[in-house]
Formats: C-alpha cells, structure tokens, sequence
C-alpha cells in the first residue's frame, strides 16, 4: 500500500520469512555460527534458546538451507525439520521418515526403528550425517522428549552421525532441567542463545529490510524514530517489523515522508501492545532465508575467517 510512496518496490517489514531479507546481525551469527559448528564436529545433541520473536525459526531455515547446498556425493547430508512438535512418537517416524526420504515397509515401531538404523549406517559409511532440527521445542512433550533420547541411542557409531537441535523458548531450559529429563540434559553438547538486537543493530536491521525492498533515497524513519521503535519493541525483530510497517501505513496515510517518534508512539497505541513493550530494553552498546545458497554462504564467511566443514574429516 505505502511502498510506492516510499520508492520502495515491497513492503519491507512484512512477517513471513522471505530469502531476500536475511540479517545476519552479531546474536544471529553467533548463533548459527554455533549451530553449523556443533554439526560439523559432530556433537550430537544441541539445544538452543531465545525469547519470542528474535528470529529462532528463520536461522533453523537457514541452517537447513546451508546443510542442504553442503551436501554432496562424497559427504551426503539429511536433514529433517519439524516445525511442530506435538505429535505422538508414531507422527514424530512418520515425519521423519518423509522429510529424510526412508523408506520403510513396516509400520511398527520395531521395523522404524530398523529401517532409521539402516539409514544411520548408510550414511556412517558414506562419511555422511544425519541432522534432526526441531522447531518450537519448549513445547515438546514428555514421552516425546523420551523417544528423541532414544534415537540418539541408535547412534553408536565412534564419530555421532545423527545430529539433533532443540530450538525454542526459554522455557526449553526449564523443560530439560526436569527430573524426567535428566537423561536427556546430560547429552547437551552444545547451547546458544539469541538476544534480542541492541540499538546500533536496530538500526542496520532496519536499514538493511529497507535497502532490499528498493530503497536508495534517504530513510524515512528520522533518529528520533529509530531509537523510540528500539524502545518500544525491546530490539525484538518480529515488534520491529511490526511498528515499523504500520508506522510507514500511518505516515502513507497523512502524506508525510519523514517519520518521527509520535508515529511509533501511535503505532504502539493502534496495536495495543502497550503492555508488551513495558519491559525495560536491552542495554545500549552491547531475519530470513539466503536468497541462494552462494550469497549465504558469502555472508557466512563472517562467521570465523574460514571454511566450516559440515560432516566428515579430510582423511
């Protein structure tokens, strides 16, 4: 609606991921950084952790983007990603199964577990993995979270050829320090957490979600403007989006290309979520898909100085 009178060729702060809009800011680096690495090494079991909102499932898509452009003959990687994790142990197998392509002529629990052995041992001796990212996990239940530890148990193997990652809330902290969990929480190999932006990183997200959407003028939001949107929204990207859209919806309205504080304030009023951004914000000082896998990895290139060895080793 208000992209032409911006010089914008798309709405830039829309909420659904979209590959052109990835921003690798420091926490989200970090983040995959620790997750591309834990598979690499092989560690096994990761878990990771972020408040609502910070962009948890746009980094799994693009791990599970990375891994996929990874993969090749000679050190073949299957991943699977489960976005909901409320099933019953017989809808976690079906899933799996179809996400990682196995085919099995059994339904019984005994002949899954069979055919995912089988799987296993393929890909050991192709010097391949197996990587099981689970979107959401704070919510999983019980005896789920049971089955999850046994398959880990299928992995006998001297280097862990199926990874798993638990991604979620942090309540998934509080899930896994359960007695029932223990088990579980013994074989973390690897945490991260993602924060929410600071001001400076507010600010080049913004930038940036404008600049892809064809922005070359000069930004509408003034200073003013984009230290109240890093104050109301706590540096949480998915409240940035959203008082940043609507203030560009409200500003469109009233013929105005310059944005100041009020716009936010009433955007923060329209939505009523008030009560929402009523926290304090993180201390001053301290997103979605790559479009191709080529400009991802060029961008994972900040990560460490080097290249990142998914699976295997040179021998």
């Amino acid at each position: 609606m208000y992209a032409a009178f911006f010089g914008l060729k798309q709405e830039p702060f829309r909420l659904t991921p979209d590959p052109r809009f990835l921003h690798l800011a420091e926490p989200h680096r970090n983040t995959l950084r620790s997750m591309l690495e834990g598979v690499s090494t092989r560690k096994g079991l990761q878990v990771s952790i972020g408040p609502i909102g910070t962009g948890k499932t746009t980094l799994l898509y693009c791990l599970q983007h990375i891994l996929m452009h990874e993969s090749q003959p000679g050190r073949p990687i299957r991943s699977a990603f489960i976005v909901n994790p409320l099933l019953e142990p017989g809808e976690l197998f079906e899933a799996l199964f179809d996400e990682l392509e196995i085919a099995s002529s059994s339904n019984s629990k005994p002949g899954r577990l069979r055919a995912f052995h089988e799987l296993l041992l393929q890909c050991h001796q192709s010097n391949g993995g197996v990587v099981i990212i689970i979107d959401e996990a704070h919510l999983i239940p019980p005896p789920l979270m049971e089955e999850i530890r046994l398959l880990l148990n299928l992995d006998n193997y001297s280097e862990n050829v199926l990874q798993v990652i638990l991604c979620g809330q942090p309540e998934l902290a509080q899930l896994l320090s359960r007695p029932q969990s223990a088990a579980l929480k013994a074989r973390v190999a690897v945490v991260s957490r993602l924060r929410p932006l600071t001001l400076l990183e507010s600010r080049a997200y913004i930038a940036e979600r404008l600049h892809v959407a064809g922005l070359r003028g000069e930004n509408p939001f003034s200073g003013p403007a984009l230290e109240e949107v890093f104050k109301r929204s706590n540096g949480v990207p998915r409240m940035i989006n959203l008082l940043c859209d609507r203030a560009l919806t409200a500003a469109f309205r009233r013929q105005l290309h310059k944005i100041g504080p009020d716009l936010i304030v009433d955007a923060v009023d329209d939505l009523a979520l008030t009560d929402v951004f009523s926290e304090s914000p993180v201390p001053v000082g301290a997103t979605q898909l790559a479009a191709a896998a080529g400009s991802e990895l060029d961008k994972l290139s900040m990560l460490g100085g080097r290249d990142i060895k998914l699976v295997g080793n040179d021998e």
